[in-house]
This record gives structure tokens, C-alpha cells and sequence, in this order.
């Protein structure tokens, strides 16, 4: 009698422990999905300045045609991507074109002046660094993901979870890794 208590308590033991860690990683997933949600909710209220700031430079600058083009065209990549490498590589192709569209305000201290721009600059410094903070917190997430799916045990129970390593948000080329400078 007591060893058939014994064997139901490890055999409870042993599925209380396959239901913690199946649902471990099904958090650690969602936590991830949650992640890229505020990498999208940050890159969106940047991509919601960008027509105002296109707008008050070009009222300074209406010469400045090329300029104003690429944060444009860059910002309509950035709205339609999907996955992370999509959502980076177009993050980051909107930040050089962000960076030559300030850029171009150096030589306007009408427009450096303007306090319409002043706000504009002053949201989009602000969005940056949530933008970066958001990118940090999804890497961190992803991590945590990808050592419970790839380590002992989780590993056994990642197949059965139907949930897999995730990619890390990196933005490939090195010149877009620096943060736009938006200090006048």
C-alpha cells in the first residue's frame, strides 16, 4: 500500500513538473510576443511624428526634396513590415533617413528655432529612447525564450509546447545602430 502511495506521489510530482514547465515557456513566449507589440506601439508613435516633422521642415526647407523623399518612402517600408528582421531592417533604414532629414535643419535656424520644431524634436528624442528601450526588453525576453527552448529541460518540453527559438532584434548595418542625433 505504501509503495503504490509512493509511486502516485512521484507520478504527481513528476506531472506537476511537466505542467510548470510546458507553462514556463508558454509564458516566455508571450512575453516575447508582448515584447515585439511594444517595439511596434513605439516604432508607430515615431512613424505618427514623422508626417508633422516632414511638414515643418518642408516649410522651412522646400528645396530639401530629396530629404524629405527618403524619410517618406522609409517611413511607408517601416509601416508594412511584419517579422522582426522586416520591422529592423526598415527601424533602421528610417533612422539614417530621419538623420538626414535633421540633417538638413542645421542649415535653417529659422526652422531650429521654430518651436513647433523644438516639440517635434523633443517627442522624437523622446521616442528613441523608448524605441531602444523597447528593442532591449524584446532581446532580453528572447534570450530567457531561447535558453529554456535549447537547455535541459525545457528543451523536452519545447517540441510538445510547439514553441521555438525566436531571432533577436538587430539592425545589420553598423552606421544604424547609432541613435539619430536629434540635438540642435
Amino acid at each position: 500500500m505504501s509503495s503504490t502511495i509512493s509511486v502516485l506521489a512521484v507520478l504527481a510530482l513528476v506531472l506537476v513538473y511537466f505542467i510548470a514547465s510546458y507553462n514556463r515557456l508558454i509564458r516566455l513566449n508571450v512575453n516575447v510576443d508582448e515584447a515585439f507589440s511594444q517595439i511596434e506601439v513605439q516604432l508607430k508613435r515615431r512613424s505618427d511624428l514623422i508626417p508633422n516633422l516632414v511638414e515643418t521642415v518642408k516649410g522651412y526647407a522646400a528645396h530639401e526634396k530629396s530629404a524629405l523623399e527618403s524619410v517618406v518612402n522609409a517611413r511607408a517600408k517601416a509601416t508594412s513590415a511584419t517579422t522582426v528582421a522586416d520591422v529592423a531592417a526598415a527601424d533602421g533604414q528610417l533612422t539614417q533617413a530621419l538623420r538626414g532629414l535633421l540633417a538638413v535643419s542645421e542649415a535653417y535656424p529659422d526652422l531650429k528655432a521654430s518651436s513647433n520644431f523644438l516639440s517635434l524634436q523633443e517627442e522624437l528624442s523622446t521616442t528613441e529612447n523608448k524605441v531602444s528601450f523597447s528593442r532591449q526588453f524584446y532581446n532580453d525576453n528572447v534570450r530567457s525564450l531561447n535558453q529554456s527552448v535549447k537547455t535541459f529541460p525545457g528543451n523536452l518540453f519545447a517540441g510538445v509546447a510547439k514553441i521555438t527559438s525566436r531571432e533577436f532584434y538587430e539592425v545589420e548595418d553598423p552606421q544604424d545602430r547609432k541613435a539619430p542625433n536629434v540635438k540642435f
